[in-house]
């Protein structure tokens, strides 16, 4: 058996927080149509509720997790590793903000837009964690 380290438990880490993160706005959005149809404004009310309390908590865990991770690499990071590092935090920032303007509004449109903005920056910033993985 291979043996545990500190770098496989911050993976292990990351890998759950962004797997809450991400797969629990999947989730969520294919359960809100039916949620809405079935128990209407309170329904979707309590589960943004209850996926906020798992999923902030999963948000900070990646946060800490990836600053670990870059903390730890080796001086000097190759230029393409950076660049990519880059990217990847200011569309975590930018998955943040747009979460945080979702969860705030009341307007339906301005909702769909972040909600919709949100997941896409998360996956974008899920695919570069992958490409950081390999490089």
């Amino acid at each position: 058996m291979i043996s545990p380290s500190l770098e496989s438990i911050r993976v292990f880490f990351h890998i759950l927080a962004a797997g809450v993160w991400v797969g629990g706005q999947i989730v969520v959005a294919g359960v809100v149509p039916g949620l809405r149809k079935t128990s209407g404004s309170e329904g979707t009310k309590s589960l943004a509720n209850g996926f906020a309390n798992v999923a902030w908590p999963a948000f900070a865990l990646a946060l800490i997790t990836g600053m670990w991770a870059l903390f730890d690499r080796p001086d000097p990071s190759p230029t393409g590793y950076s660049i990519t590092f880059g990217i990847k935090f200011l569309l975590y920032i930018a998955a943040g903000a747009a979460a945080v303007a979702h969860a705030r509004s009341t307007k339906r449109p301005v909702i769909a837009v972040t909600g919709a903005l949100g997941l896409i920056f998360s996956l974008a910033v899920l695919y570069l964690g992958t490409l950081l993985a390999h490089g």
